[in-house]
C-alpha cells in the first residue's frame, strides 16, 4: 500500500515534467528608455516601437493643433530633441500611428478634465515655485459637504498651510475657481496651487492662508473620476448663471467658516478664478460687494458673445462698483495673455472699470488661454493678499 502511494506521488511530480514543452528562448529585452531627458535647456523625448510607422509629439510649447515628428533609428527608438525650452511646468503626449498615447517611460501624469497628459518640470528661474522644494508643506483635504442651493452632496479641495494642524491660529480664506472643462482637482494638478502656496509662504512672500477650491460645475458632485449623475435638467457648467455664485455664498463659505479656523469678514476673504471661474468670480463679488476685499480675474472679461448674462454683469458693475469702494476693497486684479481669445472682453472690462475710475492691477503676459499663464497669475496674486 505504501509503495503504491509513493509511485502515485512520483507520477504527479514527474510526469508533467516529462510532458512539458521545452522553454522557448526569450527574445532580446526592449532597451531601457529615458524620456523625457533634460540636459540644460534641451529636452529629448523617446519612444520604443519597432512596429510604428509614424510618431509625433504635442506639447504646451507647441501651437495648438500642431505637432512635431519623431525620428526612428535602426533599434526601433523614436526620438526628438527640443531646444531651447524655458523653465516651466509642461504637459505633452505622443501620437503613434494616429493614436494618442502617454509617454510609457514617464510615470508623471496629470488629468485636465477628461484628458490625461504626461508632464515634467523644466527647472530654473521661473519654475521654482512649481517644484516640490525642501520647505514646510501644507495639507490638502478632499471634503464632502452638503449644498442645499444645488440639492447635492458635493466635494471641494481645501489647502491648509503648514502648521495649521499643530496650531490654534486662525487664517484668512482664499476661494480659487477653475475654468470650463475642469473641476475641483484642476488647480492642484494643473495649477500646482499647493506647491505654489507652500513655496510662497515659506519664502515669506505670501501670508499663510486657507485655499478653497470648489467644483464650479453646478451639475456635478465631484471630479469626473468620482462623479455622480446630477439631477435632471441641470447643465454641466454654470458659465454665466448664478448657480455657483449662490452656492459659494450660501453653502461653501458658511461650511468653511464653521469647519475651519478661518478669520471672518471681507478683509479676510479673497476670490479669484480662471476663464469660467473668472466669470463666476465677477458675478459673486460684484453681486456681493461686502463679501470680498480681494478679487482676481484671470483670462476672461466682459464677453459680449455671452449675451444677456454679460449685459446683466455690466449693469451690476454700474450699480455696485461704488459699493465695493465703500466697503474698502483692497485689490481688483486682472490677468490676460496677449494672444488670448478673450482679450477683447478683458479690454471691455478694463474700460468699464476706467469709466468709474476704479483702481485695479493689470498683468498682461505673452501667450494665450493656458495654464502657464494662470500659474503666473496665481503666483503674482497670492502675495498681494491680506496685507
Amino acid at each position: 500500500m505504501r509503495t503504491s502511494i509513493c509511485v502515485y506521488l512520483l507520477s504527479i511530480l514527474f510526469i508533467p515534467m516529462l510532458n512539458a514543452q521545452p522553454r522557448q528562448p526569450q527574445g532580446p529585452r526592449p532597451p531601457v528608455i529615458v524620456s523625457p531627458e533634460i540636459s540644460g535647456d534641451t529636452v529629448t523625448f523617446r519612444l520604443y516601437s519597432k512596429e510604428a510607422t509614424a510618431v509625433s509629439l504635442s506639447g504646451d510649447w507647441i501651437p495648438r493643433g500642431e505637432s512635431e515628428e519623431l525620428i526612428k533609428n535602426d533599434s526601433g527608438i523614436w526620438s526628438l530633441q527640443v531646444v531651447p525650452l524655458k523653465p516651466e511646468f509642461y504637459n505633452y503626449y505622443f501620437t503613434v500611428n494616429g493614436v494618442r498615447t502617454l509617454d510609457p517611460a514617464n510615470p508623471l501624469t496629470v488629468r485636465d478634465g477628461t484628458r490625461y497628459l504626461s508632464s515634467f518640470i523644466m527647472p530654473g528661474n521661473g519654475s521654482e515655485l512649481y517644484e516640490i522644494n525642501e520647505v514646510p508643506h501644507g495639507n490638502l483635504f478632499k471634503i464632502w459637504y452638503t449644498s442645499p442651493s444645488l440639492d447635492l452632496q458635493r466635494r471641494m479641495y481645501v489647502y491648509t498651510p503648514a502648521g495649521y494642524a499643530e496650531g490654534s491660529a486662525s487664517y484668512p480664506a482664499f476661494y480659487l475657481l477653475h475654468g470650463g472643462g475642469g473641476d475641483e482637482d484642476a488647480w492642484t494638478t494643473m495649477g500646482r496651487a499647493c506647491y505654489i502656496m507652500d513655496n510662497l509662504i515659506a519664502d515669506g512672500k505670501a501670508m499663510p492662508m486657507i485655499v478653497v477650491m470648489t467644483n464650479g460645475n453646478p451639475g456635478q458632485t465631484a471630479a469626473v473620476t468620482d462623479r455622480k449623475t446630477a439631477p435632471e435638467g441641470r447643465g454641466p457648467m454654470g458659465m454665466g448663471n448664478n448657480d455657483i455664485p449662490n452656492s459659494l455664498v450660501k453653502d461653501v463659505i458658511p461650511y468653511v467658516e464653521s469647519h475651519y479656523r478661518v478669520l471672518k469678514g471681507s478683509q479676510n476673504r479673497a476670490i479669484a478664478g480662471l476663464s469660467m471661474g473668472a466669470l463666476q468670480t465677477q458675478i459673486t463679488s460684484i453681486q456681493n460687494p461686502a463679501m470680498f476685499n480681494y478679487i482676481g480675474v484671470f483670462s476672461i472679461g466682459l464677453q459680449m458673445e455671452f449675451g444677456e448674462s454679460t449685459k446683466e454683469l455690466i449693469n451690476a458693475y454700474d450699480t455696485n462698483l461704488a459699493k465695493l469702494e465703500e466697503n474698502g476693497y483692497k485689490l481688483f486684479y486682472i490677468g490676460c495673455g496677449m494672444e488670448d481669445f478673450v482679450y477683447e472682453g478683458v479690454t471691455l472690462l478694463r474700460q468699464k472699470l476706467d469709466e468709474h475710475n476704479f483702481k485695479y492691477v493689470y498683468n498682461e503676459t505673452p501667450g494665450g488661454h493656458t495654464w502657464s499663464n494662470w500659474r503666473i497669475y496665481l503666483s503674482d496674486f497670492a502675495p498681494r493678499l491680506f496685507k
